[in-house]
């Protein structure tokens, strides 16, 4: 079963402050996007990989060593998985959607995701439990807590069978902030494993700096 994985990484990024788009933002000289494509190509289970980008000659210059297909990205990250996924290698069964900013997700992660697929699951999410306490607010007024024993933050790569995405994708649902949710919305499965701290979502200037100190551990 052949595993094909999408990066959209046509995304501005604004929440981490001028500059270049965030998937070109540089972690220890490069960029978090070539991080991110390096850890897939790091897995024995992934094969051919698609990458959705705004300035796709520039891309490709950069991931020429990492054997991708680059196309042109979607205004929305809906809308650049499915131009990934149109442009993705048929003989890929089985998908992976990751995000560029997930850039150290350890390779165990992606390996985990890959397992359940071929286990025969639907759509697979990475998840971590919430530490926090979570209360819902309208306005500046608390109106519940949460209980968090059931909440899961959710990290990627997302999986999936690639027949389910497709069918999620021509859809027409309304935009979702993450593939898994189109699946959901459905009535689709979606099987939960275990994520990885290490595969924190790189969103704030201070979550470069935990990057560097993470891939400084590393090394």
């Amino acid at each position: 079963m052949t595993v094909g994985a999408l990066v959209p990484a046509a995304g501005l990024g604004v929440r981490l402050g001028p500059g270049a788009p965030k998937a070109l933002r540089e972690l220890a000289g490069e960029p978090l996007l070539v991080h991110a494509v390096r850890g897939l190509r790091a897995s024995p289970s992934v094969g051919p990989v698609v990458v959705a980008a705004t300035d796709v000659p520039l891309v490709q210059e950069l991931l020429t060593p990492y054997d991708v297909v680059v196309v042109a990205g979607g205004a929305e990250r809906q809308d650049s998985v499915r131009l990934a996924l149109a442009a993705l290698d048929p003989a890929a069964s089985l998908v992976l959607v990751h995000d560029a900013a997930r850039c150290l997700t350890p390779v165990s992660v992606v390996e985990a995701v890959v397992a359940c697929l071929r286990g025969g699951a639907e759509a697979v999410v990475p998840v971590l439990p919430v530490a926090d306490t979570v209360k819902e607010v309208s306005g500046d007024r608390v109106v519940r807590t949460l209980d968090r024993s059931a909440l899961r933050t959710v990290q990627t790569p997302q999986g999936f069978q690639r027949s389910v995405l497709e069918r999620a994708h021509a859809s027409g649902l309304a935009s979702r902030t993450d593939d898994a949710g189109l699946v959901e919305a459905l009535g689709g499965t979606v099987t939960a494993v275990a994520g990885s701290e290490e595969a924190f979502k790189v969103t704030h200037p201070l979550d470069l700096l935990l990057a560097e100190a993470l891939l400084a551990a590393r090394s």
